[in-house]
């Protein structure tokens, strides 16, 4: 069997802001009842926290989960451990009309950091209102990057982390690099 890889092999740019594709990254969507207190009781199980409120993510030391739909979840788990934990959310779930899939490998994540640099540089390509009062950490949106579909989220303020579909990494890559290029500050949020 072929070793996994992360999409852009952990590349890095360094231009007003830092990116850094993040490496391999376990991912399970999950759908179902998110109301249902067997799903909220077998995600807090699995990731150790309270299943996030709408356009919120909840994270702990080495998981989060994010609410992406009214009736979805992303968890964000140790690669290595993602088909065991997906496996464990199908016996918990057992009976639930639910649904988890492990799809680590067909996503991509980055992060940004550098300070309030970074709602610039996602400003520049997303139609989300970056301003300090509008998104801050814990919030979590789906959007676009320019022309393809994306989620982002502040882990923690001055930081920002984008997934998207590992066949867009390259591309989204080279936007965030371009948005980051030295000389192309705005200033809009320093």
């Amino acid at each position: 069997m072929s070793e996994a890889v992360s999409a852009l092999n952990g590349a890095t740019d360094e231009g007003f802001v830092r990116i850094a594709e993040c490496g391999l990254t376990g991912m399970i969507t999950l759908r179902g009842d998110l109301g249902a207190a067997k799903l909220k009781k077998a995600v807090k199980a699995l990731c150790g926290v309270e299943p996030p409120a709408r356009g919120h993510v909840a994270m702990a030391d080495h998981t989060a989960v994010a609410w992406m739909s009214p009736d979805e979840f992303l968890l964000m788990v140790p690669y290595a451990q993602a088909d065991e934990l997906c496996a464990q959310l199908d016996q918990a779930l057992a009976g639930e009309h639910a649904l988890a899939v492990n799809v680590s490998d067909a996503r991509a994540v980055f992060r940004l950091s550098g300070g309030d640099a970074v709602r610039e540089v996602i400003a520049k390509l997303c139609p989300v209102d970056m301003t300090a009062s509008a998104f801050g950490p814990g919030q979590f949106r789906r959007t676009r990057l320019a022309q393809i579909p994306a989620a982002i989220w502040m882990p923690e303020e001055g930081v920002m982390q984008i997934v998207c579909f590992r066949s867009v990494a390259q591309y989204a890559f080279d936007l965030l690099k371009n948005a980051a290029t030295p000389g192309s500050e705005v200033g809009l949020f320093s």
